[in-house]
């Protein structure tokens, strides 16, 4: 089980928990497993071309993944970027 740490906005879909614990070897099964256990989560990281939406950010062990198919190899942590004016 791999370490997921999750933005506050994507906490309503794991029930308020900031920290969670999924399974996969690569990051896109790492993510569909968190979607098995926190159905609507998924389609809020990624896009409908099967890509990190553009204003996500997944760290795996620290380096910024940017491809789904970025092996796991320690804690995974989720970031939103923010805008405004």
């Amino acid at each position: 089980m791999t370490r997921v740490i999750l933005p506050t906005h994507l906490r309503s879909y794991t029930a308020g928990i900031a920290e969670i614990e999924a399974e996969g070897s690569t990051l896109g099964e790492l993510l569909a497993d968190v979607e098995r256990r926190h159905p609507g989560f998924l389609i809020r990281v990624v896009d409908e071309q099967d890509r990190v939406r553009p204003h996500i950010k997944c760290f795996v062990a620290g380096s910024q993944a940017r491809s789904l198919a970025t092996p796991i190899s320690g804690e995974v942590q989720i970031i939103a970027a923010l805008s405004g004016g």
